[in-house]
């Protein structure tokens, strides 16, 4: 089978369905492994897919957004490893921004418990927060339903009047060129303005976001450390920044 024959099956299997596997494609035309993995690399260079342990996956479109509760049932034990994990990283006396999203409202219950002030764009966030018992701020603005994250030209000025020793933050694709992003540009604006506010910035980010480009761009790779659940097969990401893979 032609170059381009092989190309073509391995991208409509995956109009098909969201994961294929290299040892499902070689069956299919019978290639060797080293031939299926050239073609892959040379799909995802051209930006037709994603590379995944053991396969491909299909890329999501650039305005694809789900919403709270969707999120909330998607990958929930490596999101409740990235979130322990991030909130081990924070100390007494901080003063931390949290994000909206399911990844950064998972780390309340790790939260530790000592002397912190907590800031954040994500009403549930806010709530949780308070019942936990902790000095929190929300930002002002307007409140998108879809992902109940507080946006807008009155978020970012709100967080004109903060300083951050850590920010937590969420997005929806992580790629090497193209930074992390995600679907709407004025919550773009908000992530990036917290993440200008911090001295350090953290990516919490599952393993299926890497290779993905939503619309709008919020910063560099270089401009947070990522945390993760699982070791990428594609390992430039690390030449960029520091990428912390949590344990099982």
């Amino acid at each position: 089978m032609l170059t381009e024959e092989r190309q073509k099956l391995i991208l409509q299997l995956l109009k098909e369905k969201d994961i294929v596997k290299v040892q499902e494609i070689m069956q299919m035309t019978n290639a060797s492994e080293s031939t299926i993995r050239r073609d892959l690399t040379q799909l995802e260079e051209k930006k037709y897919l994603k590379r995944v342990h053991g396969g491909a996956g299909r890329l999501q479109g650039k305005l694809n957004e789900l919403s709270v509760s969707e999120k909330s049932s998607k990958n929930l034990h490596q999101k409740e490893r990235i979130a322990k994990f991030a909130a081990s990283l924070i100390e007494e006396g901080d003063s931390i921004y949290l994000d909206a999203g399911t990844t950064t409202l998972s780390m309340i219950p790790f939260l530790p418990k000592t002397d912190i002030v907590v800031v954040t764009n994500g009403l549930a966030h806010g709530q949780q927060l308070l019942e936990a018992g902790f000095k929190t701020y929300l930002l002002g603005g307007f409140i998108k339903s879809k992902t109940n994250a507080i946006i807008g030209r009155g978020a970012v000025n709100s967080l004109s009047d903060y300083r951050f020793d850590k920010a937590f933050m969420g997005a929806n694709g992580v790629h090497g060129e193209y930074g992390y992003t995600t679907p709407d540009p004025e919550e773009a604006e908000v992530k990036k303005k917290a993440m200008d506010m911090a001295r350090e910035s953290y990516m919490l980010v599952d393993h299926t976001k890497f290779g993905e480009i939503s619309f709008s761009k919020i910063e560099d790779l270089k401009n947070a450390v990522i945390i993760t659940d699982e070791k990428l097969e594609d390992q430039h990401y690390t030449k960029y920044t520091t990428v912390k893979v949590v344990s099982p």
